[in-house]
């Protein structure tokens, strides 16, 4: 028989966490990742963009108090975390995105549209190997808790059902996920259904944060709260998008059954996105978050078509910075924060 681990939630406190001190003159500042597949090659853009116009190509790390990251923003925040800079980041996608998603030879258009379709009814579409040999490449043995950055990565465990989060030893409550691998961690947060298979792991199995989380700002807004001495007045958000999802409840739909709302899960994820930035805009206060993402579209860009991220997506992060960039740089590139110390306990 299997051994089947306790569920995490059992070993959840009960009580408030202890506020570790925050200085009063000081904001902190969050960077938060969407999840998109090879779309994460816009926020990667973004913050190489970010860092070519206002740090003379210094990584745009240096900036922030904590990185919340799902699914390919997840792997940003680790790359982040790992000492990557944005223009790293954004050649990382380039020239591995075709590795990770590679096209069907010789099958294009609906044909390619179809054949994906059919596949998916039945298995997983991509083999994981390439995407694991690519997380190996970039993290090597590096530990989770090595991270030069304050992490929270979402995942979720499916052996109970159960939201779970990845989170770097920034607080003394935070024991578990410190001596993960950082490429654990990330194989975790990318598990996305019906695109790549689970990651099993000592009897738990992993599934892509974007179940629940796919837009993580809430993740790292409560993170902060709840772990440091600081006003809502003090927090500072950089939230960024892979690309806008439109969806429209048709009249097909009213009475409709499974087929009419097959696309459902896109207006979930729109749906928990939309919410998530009204609560962080609610909390903070709509002038306090920058949210940058490209605009919504009737078509967006699939997860896995690399062909028009690659073309598209670093023109689109140009003009997201062209248009908010003197915000960002007037609200997150002052002064450098103060660099953060691992609780070793």
């Amino acid at each position: 028989m299997n051994h089947v681990p306790t569920r995490r939630s059992d070993g959840t406190i009960q009580f408030r966490r202890e506020m570790q001190p925050w200085p009063k003159d000081r904001p902190f500042r969050i960077l938060s990742i969407d999840g998109g597949g090879i779309c994460g090659l816009l926020p990667a853009a973004v913050l190489a963009e970010i860092e070519q116009r206002f740090l003379g190509g210094a990584p745009v790390s240096d900036y922030f108090d904590l990185v919340a990251g799902t699914s390919t923003g997840g792997l940003i925040a680790l790359g982040l975390g790992a000492g990557m800079s944005g223009a790293q980041l954004k050649q990382f996608y380039i020239e591995r995105g075709p590795n990770i998603f590679p096209s069907s030879d010789g099958v294009t258009g609906k044909a390619r549209g179809m054949l994906k379709w059919a596949k998916q009814k039945v298995r997983t579409l991509y083999d994981v190997a390439p995407l694991e040999a690519e997380l190996m490449r970039v993290f090597e043995q590096r530990f989770f808790g090595d991270s030069k950055l304050r992490l929270c990565v979402p995942s979720f465990e499916g052996t109970h059902g159960e939201p779970w989060i990845y989170k770097t030893p920034h607080h003394p409550d935070y024991k578990k996920d410190r001596h993960e691998r950082m490429f654990t961690v990330g194989r975790a947060t990318s598990a996305a259904p019906t695109y790549f298979k689970p990651l099993d792991t000592f009897g738990y199995r992993m599934v892509d944060g974007g179940l629940w989380a796919n837009n993580p700002v809430m993740i790292g807004l409560v993170d902060a709260l709840a772990c440091f001495d600081i006003d809502r007045e003090q927090v500072q958000i950089l939230t960024l998008g892979c690309g806008e999802n439109s969806f429209h409840a048709s009249d097909s739909q009213v009475d409709g059954g499974e087929l009419q709302w097959r696309n459902a899960i896109r207006g979930a994820m729109r749906a928990q996105s939309r919410n998530a930035l009204g609560q962080a805009f609610l909390l903070v206060g709509k002038d306090r978050v920058v949210r940058l993402d490209a605009p919504e579209s009737p078509n967006p860009i699939a997860m896995d078509d690399v062909g028009r991220a690659l073309a598209e997506l670093p023109n689109m992060a140009r003009s997201l910075v062209e248009g908010a960039g003197h915000r960002v740089n007037e609200m997150f590139l002052g002064d450098k924060v103060v660099p953060y110390q691992p609780i070793m306990m």
